[in-house]
């Protein structure tokens, strides 16, 4: 069995910039080994949620939206960050049905990721959703715009091969998925 890696010691904490949906800094840490100082760049973001909403007829409910990282527009599942003492299950459930419109019959816990652990301390909850019905035409946050589309849940598959889904929490949240259903069997 191998030994756990020394942990780093925080030396010291740099100066916050707070940018509403995450605060960015740059702490100062000492190598274990050496002694050494050096700098880390640290995100503190809310956890985050996100939920494969299947219909009746089994499609899958996505959203397409502009990415600022990638100057272009993705194609995802409904998902967004968790209020302050909210639960990760209703705060997927609402993002659907803010982001879509849908409002699911019943949400199943498929796990949970860490988005990025070199840089942030977050950890993203995945769900699925079923029998979710449309009810209304979604009522976006201020700053999003999304067009929500249906896909068979057979093509999941086809679209992330294809490269048509290539956000990696979502891909992630598909592989939970899979991963999901094979321990069900």
């Amino acid at each position: 069995m191998s030994s756990l890696p020394r942990p780093w010691q925080r030396l010291r904490r740099g100066l916050e910039h707070d940018y509403r949906i995450a605060k960015v800094r740059s702490d100062i840490f000492a190598d274990p080994r050496t002694g050494h100082e050096h700098p880390r760049l640290l995100i503190d973001t809310p956890d985050w949620v996100n939920i494969l909403a299947l219909t009746p007829e089994n499609h899958i409910v996505l959203v397409r939206q502009f990415r600022f990282g990638t100057c272009d527009s993705t194609l995802e599942i409904p998902g967004g960050l968790v209020e302050a003492g909210e639960d990760p299950a209703v705060a997927a459930a609402r993002e659907l049905e803010e982001e879509t419109g849908y409002v699911p019959g019943r949400v199943e816990a498929l796990g949970s990721v860490r988005p990025n652990p070199a840089l942030q301390g977050n950890t993203c909850y995945s769900f699925l959703a079923r029998d979710c019905v449309k009810t209304h035409g979604g009522r976006p946050d201020e700053g999003e715009d999304l067009v929500v589309e249906l896909h068979p849940y057979a093509d999941v598959p086809r679209l992330i091969r294809e490269g048509h889904i290539t956000h990696a929490i979502i891909v992630a949240a598909f592989h939970l998925a899979r991963l999901h259903a094979d321990a069900a069997r």
